[in-house]
C-alpha cells in the first residue's frame, strides 16, 4: 500500500497506512498555522477520533501565538494537550481554566457550547494537539462539561507514557468519554524499541511530534500520522533517531456511523449543520455566552452550495 498523500515507503510496512498533514490557518487568515492530519481525504476517523490537530514549536514573538475568538460547537468532546507555552480557557458553562504541559483539558460541546482558547501573555513558544472525538448518537445532545486531568508519568523499559484518556500500561485515566478511547502521549528514549499491549478491538493512531519512530516497521516522520487497523494485541515503536522521540498515540473501536462535520459542528445531516449554524448567528441560547473575552464572537462561515455529504472511511478489510 502507498502511504495516503505522502511518499513511498518499505512494503514490508504495507498495512499501516501513513497519513501527512496539511497546513490550515487557525481561527482566520493570519492566525496561526496547524498542521492536520484528521480528517483526512483518506480516513475520517480512528475510532471516535475525528480530528487532529498539531503545532508548534511556534515562538508566539513571530506567529501572534494563539487568540480564538468565541466560536460553538456541536456532537463532539475537544481535547487540549501541550507540549510547551499555556493557554487560557474560557466557555459558556463559566469554566475558566488554564492549559499547561501535561495536563489535559477535555470540554463536551453536546447540544451546544462556545468557547475562547487564548495563549497567555508569558508564553513564547507554544507547541501542542488538539483533538475532537466525535459522540456517538445517542449523546450527541447531551449538556456540555469540562473536565481537567493531569496524569502522573508512566515510565516502562525504554518510555515514557502520560496516558489521558482509556487505559495503557496499567495507567487508567478517570476522564469520562462516551465510547472507549484510548489518548496517551508516549516520549520513547533515543534508539529504544518499546511494545505497547493494546486492546485488539481498537484501531490505532499514532502521531509524531518529534523525532522519526517505526510504528509496526513503518517509517513516521513529523506531522505524520501512521493508522494501525484492529486485531493487534500489541504496537511496536522505535525510535529511528539519534534523540527521544515524541509521540502521541489514538485508540478506538471502529465508530460505525456516519458523520457530518463542517466547520466546528459534528452532525449527522445537512440539515443538522444548518440549524447549529443559524442558531449561533442569530445568538440563541443553545451555545450561551462566553465572559471574560475582549472582543467579538466568530462569526460562522458561509454554508457551501451544496449539500454537506456525510463522511465515511474507506473500507478497512
Amino acid at each position: 500500500m502507498k502511504p495516503a498523500g505522502g511518499r513511498g515507503r518499505d512494503m514490508a510496512a504495507a498495512e499501516v497506512q501513513i497519513l501527512t498533514g496539511r497546513d490550515v490557518p487557525l481561527g482566520g487568515p493570519r492566525a496561526m498555522t496547524v498542521r492536520r492530519t484528521l480528517p483526512h481525504r483518506s480516513r475520517t476517523l480512528i475510532g471516535a477520533w475525528c480530528f487532529a490537530d498539531h503545532y508548534g514549536p511556534d515562538r508566539v514573538a513571530d506567529s501572534g501565538g494563539m487568540d480564538v475568538a468565541p466560536h460553538p460547537h456541536t456532537g463532539l468532546q475537544t481535547v487540549s494537550w501541550l507540549f510547551r507555552g499555556e493557554i487560557e480557557h474560557r466557555d459558556s458553562l463559566g469554566s475558566h481554566a488554564l492549559v499547561r504541559p501535561g495536563e489535559l483539558n477535555l470540554m463536551t460541546g453536546g447540544h451546544g457550547i462556545s468557547h475562547t482558547e487564548v495563549s497567555t501573555p508569558g508564553t513564547a513558544v507554544l507547541h501542542g494537539v488538539q483533538l475532537w472525538v466525535a459522540l456517538p448518537g445517542e449523546h450527541r445532545d447531551v449538556p456540555g462539561d469540562f473536565q481537567h486531568y493531569a496524569p502522573d508519568p508512566i515510565h516502562i523499559d525504554g518510555a515514557q507514557l502520560r496516558v489521558f484518556l482509556g487505559s495503557l500500561a496499567g495507567a487508567l485515566s478517570p476522564v469520562r468519554t462516551f465510547t472507549p478511547l484510548l489518548g496517551a502521549e508516549v516520549l520513547i528514549d533515543a534508539g529504544a524499541t518499546v511494545g505497547l499491549g493494546v486492546d485488539p478491538e481498537f484501531e490505532h493512531g499514532l502521531l509524531v511530534d518529534q523525532g522519526e519512530v517505526r510504528l509496526d516497521g513503518a517509517l513516521l516522520r513529523p506531522a505524520e500520522l501512521g493508522y494501525a487497523s484492529p486485531g493487534r494485541s500489541a504496537l511496536t515503536l522505535t525510535n529511528a533517531s539519534d534523540r527521544p522521540a515524541r509521540t502521541v498515540l489514538l485508540g478506538g473501536p471502529p465508530f460505525e456511523e456516519e458523520i457530518v462535520m463542517w466547520w466546528n459542528f459534528v452532525g449527522r445531516s445537512h440539515e443538522d449543520i444548518v440549524r447549529a449554524r443559524e442558531e449561533w448567528e442569530r445568538a440563541s441560547d443553545r451555545f450561551g455566552t462566553v465572559e471574560g473575552y475582549p472582543g467579538p464572537r466568530l462569526p460562522a462561515p458561509a454554508l457551501p452550495n451544496a449539500v454537506i455529504a456525510p463522511r465515511k472511511n474507506p473500507s478497512r478489510h
